[in-house]
This record gives C-alpha cells, sequence and structure tokens, in this order.
C-alpha cells in the first residue's frame, strides 16, 4: 500500500506551484496577478507563446490531469494541447481565462487531495507515449503536472519581463 503522506506531498507540490512558495521562484499566481489582457496576448516574437496561450495550455493539461485521475482513460486535452485565443479577446475573456487555471487547479488539486493513496501506484495507460504523459503511474503524472506548470511558469515569468521591457 501506498503512503497516504505521498498524496498530501502532491497536492502541496501542486499549491506550491500554482500559488505558493516554490523553491524555483514565483508561483504561476503570483505571476499572472497583474498582467493586463494586451499584455497576455502579445508575442515577443513569432515563434514565442503568448502568456494567454501558455494559461490556455496549462488549464487543459490541468483538466486533463484531473480527468485521468478521476478514472478517464489517457487522452489529449479536450480543448486540444495549445487552445486558441478567442476571436477577440479583451479584459474581461482574460480575466475569464485566469479562472478557469484557478478552478482547473482547484479541481485537481481537491481530486487528488481524496484519492486513495493505492491509486498513486497505478499506471495511466500501457505504452510508455511522453507527449501523451502515458505508462507511467499516477503520482509520477501528477509530478509531470507540477513540473510542466514550473516550466510553463518560467516562461510566462520571461515573456512578462521582455513585454514590460519593450523588447517583446
Amino acid at each position: 500500500m501506498t503512503d497516504p503522506s505521498q498524496t498530501a506531498f502532491l497536492v502541496d507540490q501542486l499549491e506550491r506551484v500554482h500559488a505558493g512558495d516554490p523553491w524555483h521562484g514565483s508561483s504561476r499566481a503570483s505571476l499572472l496577478t497583474d498582467v493586463t489582457a494586451e499584455e497576455a496576448r502579445r508575442r515577443p516574437a513569432s515563434t514565442v507563446h503568448s502568456i494567454w496561450e501558455l494559461v490556455l495550455h496549462m488549464t487543459a493539461w490541468t483538466r486533463e490531469v484531473a480527468r485521468r485521475v478521476q478514472g478517464g482513460k489517457a487522452a489529449d486535452p479536450e480543448l486540444g494541447d495549445w487552445p486558441p485565443l478567442p476571436a477577440t479577446p479583451d479584459e474581461r475573456k482574460w480575466r475569464a481565462a485566469l479562472a478557469a487555471l484557478d478552478e482547473a487547479h482547484l479541481a485537481l488539486r481537491d481530486t487528488v487531495g481524496t484519492l486513495d493513496a493505492s491509486r498513486l501506484a497505478t499506471r495511466v495507460g500501457d505504452e510508455r507515449n511522453a507527449a501523451l504523459g502515458t505508462g507511467v503511474t499516477f503520482a509520477q503524472t501528477i509530478t509531470g503536472l507540477v513540473q510542466h506548470d514550473a516550466y510553463h511558469s518560467g516562461q510566462i515569468a520571461l515573456v512578462r519581463k521582455l513585454i514590460r521591457s519593450g523588447r517583446g
């Protein structure tokens, strides 16, 4: 049987990367707190994702991991890997995107918090597919999402810095 403290640890890690005090730097929520819709939709270069695109991507994968933890078969996120920005991005839609990310995070955190710790060692999918995140345990899937979010939070920090410095 898996140690129940592992579930508590995973919940803590999800919370730290989202809105807590992570070791790697600023939490995602603190990086996004004062970003405007105008800043969020700008790309510092044509090949760089915007902050808004990163938020939609993280929301899609957070929802997908929650769906898997709740017993769903591994698949691409329902909204797609990189959901498109709204046709007419504005401040209201940007705030809605941030709220959706918060809601997805809370739903996953609460789901993981009630997960029977013995399920953490269960495999997600049979074959290893790194892009889809299969062939690993639920514990590795949740940890992978924390790593995913830390990585993209770093991108958000860099994009925000470039945009605000006038170089993006």
